[in-house]
């Protein structure tokens, strides 16, 4: 079960990088909660969707440096690239804590962390 969560979310990044926000989405439960820590919180593919219209205007570029998988968890580490709301680079160092339902992700937790270059 490990492996096949790790696969659905490396497919589920592939997809964001594409810009493919739907793909994203078909890789997630219907009751998703998205979670930024210090951040906000999202409840719901509907408000995540939303949220990706401007959050993911321009796909971020992922650098996973390593993924860790046990029982429903699955937790990413590595680097993010994205463009802030005036159109500069952005670098952040990332940790996403997943859990998965039935082959699906339905909890995110994300740590984010700006990196100065």
């Amino acid at each position: 079960m490990s492996e096949l969560n790790k696969n659905v979310l490396q497919q589920a990044n592939a997809a964001v990088t594409r810009g493919d926000n739907e793909g994203f989405l078909a890789c997630c439960t219907d009751d998703l909660v998205w979670s930024t820590v210090g951040g906000e919180t999202l409840h719901g593919k509907e408000a995540v969707r939303a949220w990706m219209v401007d959050g993911y205007a321009e796909p971020p570029r992922f650098t996973v440096r390593e993924l860790v998988a046990e029982g429903d968890l699955v937790v990413a580490l590595g680097d993010i690239e994205s463009q802030d709301e005036q159109g500069n680079t952005v670098q952040n160092a990332y940790s996403d804590v997943w859990r998965f339902r039935e082959g699906k992700m339905a909890e995110l937790r994300a740590f984010v962390v700006p990196v100065k270059v």
